[in-house]
């Protein structure tokens, strides 16, 4: 793009993340504009950061402020019913301590957020995977001041969600990468027990996994690590964002060091302070080296060019690697001798890929470097010869050719902890100043924070001056004096002295007027706007409404309905044969769903149509599509399919991938038109009881079979490995000619399918079964569940799995007896999952 594009533009906010104190200091020493954080409650996507302790917050807040930073709290899991309460006590002290808004997944939780408090702002947390204008359009209504936009999407979407909404929008410039949309990925839960909606990530996209096409192993070679992607970095790309309506650019790291929060928003701030003047923002490779020694999986642009399979996981490694320095080119004793491409010194850290013999990494600290025979004072390149400490590869192989990789620099990281471990602030807040000196009148003067000027103070001196008889104070005069603010964190930008006569203003009274603005700013920074805060039991108060309608709806139905969800033809014309009634669809060619309709009509059936889990930008036709086939209804799966639903009367029942865990969610979604809700994968049988036992019991259908969609991604493995293309362009589509699967360290084999959307779900390869909660679930009044089906299977399976869900809703088999049938006849067995009992999801932890 061209280097005047960005001129004009606002300054997108840089906001930075912080996991302890020395990482807000680095950020506000480093440029940036807003930090986010979580604090020890629990409620936060980062459960593993030390966070900070709810005492602590008022501080938090007055260290950012005092520096004109603003601060985000994040709230970005999904909360049970029980937590409400006690989520409603966090809330309002986080808005008592003038946070100026925090981040949500959870819709339930918006509501109670926006009652509690409605001046505090709420941002959309990129787990609540905004992905179009659409979709932002449906949460309109919930009084959301910001969204932060999935990880997923190119500058071209980014750009026309931007021009169709008034939305201001939020994009990650920075950070690693998950493979699956965030807020849509169950892995952790269904490997671990650990929900990832949570903020108990496994990180399961880490490891690495065989590929099994058609029942055969592929040689990958290497390249095993097929689910990590490598590390965000848009630094280069910073003036398109602009360009495109970006508000504010996010940096991932809230697990990171300081030092590494120090290196990259150092960076990213003058990246953006280059893109508003209207220069060229070049990406260096002494900046991209710098920004690698402080974590790197190696970098990419994620998908703001847009897919890019094959670039975005290359499958080599999922850990952090540095810089890649040189090669070897023979070991001498001890020694390696080497080729070095960036310059390397004595202390630096470094690794070599791994040894002829074991094949591991070997590495450590640099003891001596010598180039041309001699001891290098300083950094070396080129041919030279590396020592380490004694015995350190003492039995090490290094073939010629392995590489090597610099991981540390000390010189780096002592320079980034002095950017921020100072005792005075480094880092100065540009102010505007105004004064009006008058002979004979008191002078007035007026600051303002120039990049927020809401803040402003306006005061007077009542000195007087006289007139001049020698030396009359001059605009430079008072600049100068006024400039003089030492240790404060303000420094002068805009200045203007208004003049009138030739008026004398002694230095003291300028003195005396210096300390009054610091002062006087420092208050205006400091002022926590007002706010009301209801009277505490509101979230109680909120479901005690819900379950009031709970008791004047009519009474649970003595049907007990069993739906199931098919995923071709075959399984289709299966359970109709054995007399199913309700049947959802979803395939993987749309085309087929004409014919589906058909059949099920054909067979007195019931029919329901099954949305994308996403919708981005320039595939609202898809809606079309599926309203033109004259379906009985629609399974939704986002909350855009849901809004079209309702405005084209279509009877909706919300998937699991809305993530309703409490009954103010449930509520929200009943009143956008939603017949009934799917109860989220992350409840375990207690969490699901207390939700059913919140709301009316027509309200939801819980799954009690299937293979748990564990990875939901817009990368797609089968370009990647079956095919010479990069995106859905050029890939040829593999997806439709073979059946892959991906084979875990343990050996379970898990089931990889792709949607029309191209978007690829991994599913668990064992299968889980509610079974032995159905009883009680029955007793609490729910009466629709639903079974379903993965992999095509002779029709006698479908009849028999069919028969035992039957059998134990009818009350003939016991929930105990269909587990042990079904590992009986599962060749990979069967699982309780999530609804196993009694069960923790933080004991792993």
């Amino acid at each position: 793009m061209s280097q005047n594009q960005s001129i004009g533009k606002p300054a997108p906010e840089l906001l930075a993340p912080a996991g302890n104190w020395e990482c807000i200091h680095a950020a506000i020493e480093n440029g940036a504009d807003a930090v986010y954080f979580g604090l020890d409650v629990g409620f936060n996507a980062r459960a593993r950061a030390a966070n900070f302790h709810s005492d602590e917050l008022p501080l938090v807040m007055e260290t950012l402020h005092r520096r004109g930073v603003v601060g985000y709290v994040t709230l970005n899991t999904l909360v049970f019913t029980d937590e409400l309460p006690h989520l409603e006590r966090h809330v309002a002290m986080i808005a008592e301590a003038g946070v100026d808004a925090v981040l949500v997944q959870d819709i339930g939780v918006v509501r109670l957020i926006r009652e509690i408090c409605p001046e505090l702002a709420v941002h959309a947390s990129t787990q609540m995977t905004m992905v179009s204008a659409e979709n932002i359009a449906a949460i309109e209504d919930l009084g959301i001041s910001r969204v932060v936009l999935a990880r997923e999407l190119s500058i071209r979407e980014i750009r026309k969600i931007t021009s169709a909404t008034k939305m201001p929008v939020e994009s990650f410039v920075h950070g690693a990468l998950c493979v699956a949309y965030s807020g849509q990925c169950l892995t952790s839960e269904s490997l671990g027990g650990r929900s990832a909606n949570r903020g108990q990530c496994a990180q399961a996209c880490r490891l690495h996994y065989d590929l099994l096409c058609d029942g055969k192993q592929v040689d990958l070679g290497d390249n095993r690590y097929l689910l990590s992607p490598q590390d965000l970095a848009g630094y280069a790309h910073i003036p398109e964002l602009i360009d495109a309506g970006v508000c504010s650019l996010k940096i991932e790291g809230r697990l990171k060091t300081p030092e590494y929060v120090a290196n990259i928003v150092g960076h990213y701030r003058r990246a953006i302070d280059e893109a508003i003047a209207g220069r060229d923002v070049k990406w260096s490779q002494e900046s991209q080296r710098e920004m690698e020694l402080s974590f790197s999986r190696g970098f990419s642009p994620g998908w703001l060019e847009g897919c890019d399979h094959k670039r975005l996981v290359p499958g080599l490694s999922s850990a952090k690697k540095g810089v890649k320095a040189g090669r070897v080119l023979r070991m001498r004793g001890q020694n390696v001798i080497v080729h070095l491409d960036v310059p390397l010194m004595a202390g630096d850290g470094i690794v070599f890929d791994g040894d002829r013999i074991s094949g591991k990494e070997l590495g450590g600290r640099i003891f001596q470097v010598f180039a041309d025979g001699k001891l290098a004072e300083g950094p070396a390149q080129g041919r030279v010869e590396l020592s380490f400490q004694r015995g350190l590869l003492q039995d090490a192989n290094l073939a010629e050719g392995i590489a090597l990789w610099q991981t540390d620099s000390p010189q780096l990281t002592k320079r980034l902890r002095a950017s921020f471990d100072t005792k005075h602030p480094r880092r100065k807040l540009k102010i505007g100043l105004s004064i009006d000196v008058a002979v004979g009148k008191a002078t007035r003067m007026e600051a303002w924070v120039e990049k927020s000027p809401a803040h402003r103070v306006v005061f007077e001196h009542p000195f007087a001056p006289e007139e001049a008889r020698k030396h009359p104070t001059t605009s430079d005069n008072i600049r100068e004096q006024l400039g003089r603010l030492g240790t404060t964190p303000f420094e002068i930008g805009d200045f203007t002295a208004h003049l009138t006569g030739t008026p004398m203003l002694p230095l003291s009274v300028l003195g005396e007027m210096r300390k009054e603005l610091v002062q006087c700013l420092e208050r205006e920074l400091l002022a926590v706007p007002p706010r009301t805060i209801a009277p505490t039991g509101l979230a109680a108060r909120m479901i005690d409404r819900i379950e009031q309608e709970r008791q004047v709806s009519p009474a649970a139905s003595e049907t007990i309905e069993l739906r199931v969800l098919v995923r071709s033809l075959q399984q289709l014309d299966a359970v109709l044969e054995e007399g199913q009634k309700f049947v959802y669809v979803d395939f993987h060619d749309i085309r087929e769903y004409e014919q589906a309709v058909a059949r099920a009509r054909n067979a007195g059936a019931t029919i329901y149509l099954t949305t994308l889990r996403i919708q981005k930008p320039g595939e609202y036709p898809l809606f079309r599509a599926l309203e033109k086939r004259n379906a009985d209804g629609w399974l939704v799966r986002n909350l855009a399919a849901l809004q079209f639903a309702r405005d084209h009367r279509i009877p909706a029942v919300c998937d699991f991938s809305l993530n309703v865990t409490n009954p103010l969610t449930a509520q929200w979604l009943r009143n956008q038109g939603a017949s009934r809700f799917t109860a989220s994968y992350d409840l375990n049988r207690e969490q699901l009881h207390e939700l059913i036992n919140a709301v009316p019991s027509d309200w939801a259908e819980v799954v009690i079979h299937q293979h748990m969609p564990m990875f939901h991604m817009e990368h797609c493995v089968f370009c990647t490995v079956l095919s010479p293309g990069t995106n859905k362009t050029n890939c040829g589509r593999p997806c439709d000619r073979h059946d892959v699967k991906l084979r875990d360290r343990i050996g379970a084999e898990h089931v990889l399918h792709a949607d029309v959307g191209c978007r690829n779900t991994l599913f668990n390869g064992q299968a889980q079964s509610g079974a032995e909660a159905v009883p009680t679930l029955i007793r609490v009044g729910v009466r629709h569940f639903r079974i379903e089906i993965l992999r095509d299977a002779p029709k006698k399976d479908v009849a028999e799995l069919l028969d035992l869900y039957r059998r134990l809703l009818a009350g003939t088999l016991d929930g105990a007896e269909v587990w042990k049938r079904l590992r009986a006849t599962n060749r990979v067995g069967v699982t309780r999952g999530t609804l196993e009992h009694p069960r923790n999801p933080l004991a792993i932890l």
